[in-house]
């Protein structure tokens, strides 16, 4: 496995990265700047392109404007993610947040949407989606059966009371290409546990899963559920063996298994200071996915990185394949940076299963 400088400015905190490849082959990176992750008094959503397949990357630039403010008031730039449309057009989103901690109540939890035409030097003026929530996962394009082409948009929330909240995960569709949306559809709602910041994959059989995080702390495994009519009713949730998983981001592989990039986040105290030390990358199958049972699913899974600093910080990743088989990973990490820095790393299949 081979390791890359994304992005690293000492000056500022980088962090909650996403890649998509376009057509041409180029990556798209975009990333979150803020304080710290602690601190979000300033915050803007950057974007870094690369045309030798993340070995070198361009300047980042800036793809939202930069905001700034008592972030318990003002609105402040969370979590940006990228993907690539069928038409070639890449589609950044982020949630924008003004409240009282990232899943406050009543606060403002909206999510905007970028275009850009041309590979991700420009981008079009950000859109207003009718998405509330955090941490949204990418705008993904079904491709199987009858759903083809609709555009599921999917976020996490806590609802009243403000007591014992309920974390609420749903999504959003659109048939028409963002002109119109239907939702919110429920897809986990389960009192006495946090679930949140879903990741959806759809099957080549039509299914589409989405795998979440459990916030309680306690390192409890991911969970996931199960919709078999293009995201608009979903069954579940079931466990689903990767323990301790924060920030699940699923995909198919050309070889049709999939991979689910996560942190590890072990429950308990952690070490002084923060306790996100470890980033995975996880391989398992579709009839796994569709298991129902925990035991009936495999896993198998690999570490791609350690964080050495004190108060280590890492594990919200975006990856993608190339028509080689190549994958390539993002991901934020302090490490030897005196704040979070943007890293690559290129593996392959085989690093995890030999064929």
């Amino acid at each position: 496995m081979q390791r890359f400088s994304v992005s690293r400015d000492d000056s500022i905190y980088e962090a909650f990265p996403d890649v998509a490849r376009t057509p041409e082959g180029r990556l798209v990176c975009v990333f979150a700047e803020c304080t710290h992750h602690r601190d979000r008094g300033y915050t803007r959503a950057m974007v870094t392109t690369s045309d030798d397949r993340g070995r070198t990357w361009s300047p980042k630039r800036g793809l939202s404007e930069p905001l700034r403010g008592d972030p318990k008031q003002d609105p402040w730039w969370n979590c940006p993610r990228v993907s690539c449309l069928r038409d070639g057009r890449l589609v950044a989103v982020c949630d924008r947040i003004a409240g009282r901690g990232e899943g406050n109540i009543g606060g403002q939890q909206s999510n905007w949407l970028w275009f850009s035409a041309d590979g991700g030097d420009t981008w079009t003026e950000p859109v207003a989606t009718p998405v509330v929530g955090i941490v949204p996962d990418q705008l993904i394009e079904l491709q199987h059966g009858e759903h083809a082409g609709r555009w599921l948009l999917t976020a996490h929330t806590r609802r009243p009371p403000a007591e014992t909240p309920l974390w609420t995960v749903r999504t959003w569709s659109s048939d028409d290409q963002g002109t119109c949306w239907q939702g919110p559809h429920s897809v986990a709602e389960v009192p006495g546990l946090q679930l949140c910041e879903p990741s959806l994959v759809e099957l080549p059989t039509g299914e589409v899963v989405a795998f979440l995080r459990e916030n309680s702390g306690q390192g409890l495994d991911a969970f996931k559920c199960i919709s078999v009519d293009g995201g608009q009713t979903w069954q579940g949730p079931w466990r689903f063996p990767l323990p301790g998983c924060h920030r699940p981001v699923a995909g198919m592989l050309h070889n049709g298994l999939l991979l689910i990039t996560h942190r590890y986040m072990q429950g308990g105290k952690g070490w002084v200071g923060w306790w996100t030390q470890n980033f995975f990358a996880a391989l398992t199958d579709v009839e796994s996915c569709l298991a129902r049972e925990r035991n009936a699913a495999h896993t198998r899974i690999l570490p791609l990185d350690f964080d050495r600093h004190p108060e280590s910080d890492t594990g919200y990743s975006g990856w993608v394949q190339f028509d080689d088989g190549e994958i390539y990973v993002v991901n934020y990490i302090l490490d030897d940076a005196p704040k979070a820095q943007i890293r690559g790393y290129s593996l392959q299949a085989e690093d995890f299963l030999l064929a």
